[in-house]
């Protein structure tokens, strides 16, 4: 099996080169570009299996390379990990509901990074949506079955009401990648519902009593929103 590209999109010669070098050390296969204008040339040449996108660059910032190549159906598919600054939550935000997959806070563990890293290549690489897509999702104790609607722990079944089983399926299903409030209610109930942001937090909140033991299953991203743990990272 080959393995995956990945484009780093970083300005500062040294922090570039030392992810290269964290990453080129698992195997993959690295490609490096100091700007946006940089970053969209290359990708019309080798187009990457994932790009590590830094926020601040000269020029084209990360964020609006990140909203044209989420706009353009060649590089719509392609996961984007934001490597950002302490205190650029709103850029974090903002990223997120652009279509990114996940983010890094500078500075990050080169482990923390790998474990992001392998897990939005492993959501990238299974099957497409044109599969059937399995109606069980299974994590430890909990079993969510989306055909019925019912939720097990432990064997046990869960009362959850029709939202809550909502918002936790749509967490349950990507583990790992982070959601912010607005993109769970988008999610769950469409873009036109009159849903505020505290409403997400009561429902999680909600769950989480539900969840008892496993509570730990869901985790609140401080300034950003909810994910649900993988395990596998």
């Amino acid at each position: 099996m080959s393995k995956a590209h990945i484009l780093v999109v970083e300005d500062d010669p040294d922090i570039r080169e030392l992810l290269a070098y964290s990453l080129g050390k698992e195997g993959y296969i690295i490609l490096q570009a100091a700007s946006g204008e940089t970053a969209r040339k290359i990708m019309e040449e080798v187009l990457p299996d994932l790009v590590l996108l830094d926020v601040m660059l000269p020029g084209m910032d990360g964020l609006e390379l990140l909203r044209r190549l989420k706009s353009d159906q060649k590089f719509k598919a392609v996961p984007i990990i934001l490597a950002s600054a302490k205190g650029e939550e709103s850029d974090v935000v903002a990223g997120l509901e652009l279509g990114a997959e996940d983010y890094v806070t500078k500075p990050f563990s080169p482990r923390v990074l790998l474990a992001r890293v392998r897990t939005a290549l492993r959501r990238h690489t299974q099957p497409d949506s044109a599969q059937p897509v399995d109606e069980t999702i299974r994590v430890g104790a909990l079993s969510l079955d989306a055909s019925r609607h019912e939720t097990l722990l432990n064997g046990k079944k869960l009362e959850l009401s029709a939202t809550e089983f909502s918002v936790l399926e749509v967490l349950a299903r990507a583990p790992g990648r982070v959601f912010t409030r607005s993109q769970i209610i988008d999610t769950v109930r469409g873009h036109d519902y009159p849903v505020t942001d505290r409403s997400v937090d009561v429902q999680i909140l909600a769950i989480r009593k539900k969840l008892g033991s496993e509570v730990e299953l869901i985790e609140t991203v401080r300034g950003v929103g909810y994910r649900f743990r993988d395990e596998q990272a």
